[in-house]
């Protein structure tokens, strides 16, 4: 029955560095219980006992570290493989807490030190957040490796464009190595010395975050890495809030972001048997916001996330216990709440219908695994090409740009964000200035390197704020995976931004083209980074950049006039224009969109405009209605509902969203011919024993603490009696409430934590 499950199944667990209390006790199926330090064994036996499976999560590029910096593990400083500024400054999480260029001593560290953890039976290990920040790359360490993988001396990345790009490429691949290292020394351990098979994960931003972020990390190319079984996708409201420019606007965009976010996440498992959890923070590392403003986007990263149909598995909360037993908001502090903060005016703890609303999530989440899905209106087919490739490329060495523009540009893009959302004259002083930085190229290049990510964005959001779901594609699985871009029908690709690895990316792109699908290529040849030493621009190729070497294995003339032209099955056209441009003026957004159509009406694709984006899931209808968009339509759905976002899950014969919001309904014409469901639970469901010819039912659950439970449930007949006991036989309150519409009954108790077993009797039909 839907909700009820094995915890061996891992569909949703969480992470968390403080013992097992009641207030986390959210009744998922796994624990990542994380760090290595002293305590983790007995954190470990906890929870197990507690009923979860276990896992172990610890940082690959920061943590508590301090016996391997200074000697204590093997007699030798290490302070030098701490990631480096071009100043001689190290590049730091916390205090004593600096971010490594991991070295294989370093590596060597990590596996002696999660060895303690396979000792103490966990299940799996989890090494997160592979993180090489762009301006890091000074450190004696780093020069070290540079001078061994390139076999030359190393130079400042800041010297020139193929030193940086070269020194990028060297961060990634260092945490690649790093890994793959750990991974298999632990598996091979676990099997030697207790024949048990450990599962290896890698919980990791993603790849629009990290180039977003302009920090380095294997991303594309943890799929090269063999003892890898999956991932988690660090997608949270700290990430989906970073600003980008929607038709010259700079604002915080959560749910579009969050939901590319998630799309290229799952490229990582597409056509592999790993795994994937999706996360959400019901907070975030900001500790200073209000609980309603986390509510808030918490819910837009949560619905973006549903909206993936092929990802069921979940991550439903980092640090719990900072959210169940926190305060806010306060003045300062960090992730993990691992530094006390000062309570600010007005700071309190989680509102009870939050708390509510949150574990009730958690079981929805368990409920994902749903074979039957189908978008509304047009159903995908159209994707953004991205590239680890992109990461390399995000700032310009000493010299390409003039400092001062890039200064300027970058302060003004920041004072904008931080004033737009919400005020229209801010929004159409952004407006104005991006028109002025449309007009000056040196502006322009500054502002591609900009942390709003313009290139991107401006490919994906004049199509997603119009309803299209449009997909980040990840362009270096074309050459891991035959048949990858079988479900796209139209695919948009610039080398404005990234570079394919070598010419049989190309030759695939090529291949499927004329095999019939139809190509967007957009790109000027302005890019900087044309200028490396590439394969395209050696001896033997001297192409100008990589797009001319595409367009030669599609058969076009050396300078392709821009339209459409057919090739063989499929289509090409070329747009003589720069990315980054498309997201500074409206005008450019609507030329661009106008072009997306064109091209989907060659295969009969049919793309209305609209604000919403909406996924029927299963019984589960899931959809977001966005600003900016279109117009500001509303959109109602009518029928039988429960709606899920609510704790009691209110029955609704119709719901109404307006732009800006988003909803999960529970859909109850999907279900007509079951007699016995269950709806919601913000409580988990152990089991459900229906005896018809009695006409009664029983039932075992458990909720967190300190919170108020509801469950709704479909039965054969109107439920008239209800009697809950604890473990001891003590009497729990438990109310109910019969839904006729439905056949369902709502019940809702006081949660201390208590295992609860419930009787009840219903009336025959």
């Amino acid at each position: 029955m839907s909700y009820i499950r094995d915890r061996k199944e891992e569909l949703t667990g969480f992470q968390e560095e403080k013992p097992w209390n009641a207030n986390i006790d959210v009744q998922c199926d796994f624990v990542m219980v994380y760090g290595i330090s002293s305590t983790m064994p007995e954190r470990v036996r906890r929870f197990r006992e507690k009923g979860y499976v276990v896992h172990l999560m610890t940082g690959v590029s920061w943590g508590q570290y301090k016996d391997y910096l200074y000697g204590k593990f093997d007699g030798r400083n290490h302070w030098d493989e701490s990631q480096m500024d071009r100043k001689g400054d190290y590049i730091q999480h916390g205090i004593d807490v600096p971010y490594m260029s991991p070295t294989i001593a370093f590596t060597n560290y990590l596996i002696e030190n999660l060895k303690v953890a396979v000792d103490a039976g966990v299940e799996a290990i989890h090494m997160e957040e592979p993180e090489f920040w762009d301006y890091g790359g000074y450190s004696k360490a780093f020069q070290r490796e540079y001078l061994l993988y390139y076999r030359e001396p190393w130079q400042p990345p800041d010297s020139s464009l193929d030193v940086r790009y070269k020194a990028s490429k060297l961060k990634a691949h260092l945490y690649a190595r790093t890994l793959e290292r750990i991974g298999s020394a632990l598996k091979e351990y676990a099997l030697v010395h207790y024949d048990r098979v450990l599962h290896f994960y890698v919980p990791t931003h993603s790849l629009v975050n990290y180039t977003q972020w302009k920090i380095m990390s294997p991303e594309g190319a943890l799929i090269d890495l063999p003892s890898i079984d999956g991932y988690i996708a660090q997608v949270w409201t700290g990430t989906s809030r970073s600003e980008n420019v929607y038709e010259g606007v700079v604002k915080e965009r959560t749910f579009e972001t969050a939901f590319l976010e998630y799309g290229i996440m799952q490229e990582l498992v597409k056509g592999t048997n790993r795994r994937m959890w999706f996360l959400h923070d019901p907070i975030e590392d900001n500790p200073g916001k209000t609980w309603e403003d986390y509510q808030y986007n918490y819910l837009k990263t949560a619905v973006a996330s549903l909206l993936h149909p092929a990802v069921f598995h979940y991550e439903i909360c980092p640090w719990p216990d900072r959210v169940f037993n926190g305060i806010y908001p306060k003045a300062a502090g960090l992730a993990g709440g691992t530094i006390a903060a000062t309570e600010l005016e007005g700071a309190k703890p989680i509102p009870p219908a939050y708390a509510t609303l949150i574990n009730s999530m958690v079981q929805l989440f368990g409920d994902m695994e749903q074979k039957d899905y189908i978008f509304d209106g047009i159903n995908g087919g159209v994707g953004v090409l991205m590239s680890d490739s992109g990461l390399f490329q995000r700032s310009y060495p000493d010299g390409v740009v003039d400092p001062g523009i890039l200064t300027n540009v970058e302060t003004q893009l920041k004072e904008y964000a931080a004033f737009t959302d919400g005020k229209e004259d801010f929004s159409e002083v952004s407006r104005r200035f991006m028109k002025a930085v449309y007009e000056d190229s040196q502006a322009v290049s500054a502002f591609i390197q900009s942390g709003t990510f313009p290139n991107f964005y401006g490919m994906v959001l004049p199509l997603l704020k119009y309803g299209l779901p449009v997909r980040p594609v990840q362009l270096d699985n074309v050459r891991r995976f035959s048949g990858y871009l079988a479900d796209y029908s139209l695919l948009v690709l610039s080398y404005e931004y990234i570079k394919p690895e070598a010419p049989d990316v190309n030759n695939a792109l090529a291949a499927w083209v004329k095999g019939g699908g139809t190509l967007l290529y957009i790109g000027d040849g302005s890019d900087p980074y044309h200028q490396i030493d590439g394969w395209w621009n050696r001896t033997q190729m001297k192409y100008a950049n990589p797009a001319m070497h595409l367009f030669e294995m599609l058969g076009l003339p050396g300078e392709p006039v821009e339209g459409i032209q057919k090739v063989d099955k499929g289509h090409v056209m070329i747009w003589n224009m720069l990315p980054a441009k498309i997201c500074m003026l409206s005008e450019l957004a609507d030329d661009y969109r106008g072009r997306i159509k064109e091209l989907l009406a060659i295969n009969d694709s049919k793309w209305e405009f609209t604000n919403q984006l909406t996924l029927r899931r299963g019984p589960y209808i899931v959809s977001a209605v966005m600003d900016e968009g279109p117009d500001e339509s509303v959109h109602t759905f009518q029928g039988l509902f429960a709606d899920m976002l609510a704790i009691d899950y209110t029955i609704l014969t119709e719901k109404t969203i307006k732009p800006d919001e988003n909803t999960v309904l529970f859909d109850f014409s999907r279900i007509e011919d079951e007699e016995c469901r269950m709806i919601g639970c913000s409580a988990r469901v152990f089991s459900l024993d229906i005896t018809k010819e009695k006409s009664v039912f029983h039932m075992e659950v458990k909720a967190a603490g300190n919170i108020k439970a509801f469950l709704r449930i479909r039965f054969p007949g109107e439920v008239i009696s209800i009697i809950a006991k604890d473990k001891e036989g003590k009497r729990t309150d438990v109310a109910f409430e019969w839904d006729f519409m439905t056949r369902t009954a709502l019940l809702s108790y006081e949660s201390n934590n208590q295992y609860l077993f419930i009787e009840g009797e219903f009336k025959k039909n």
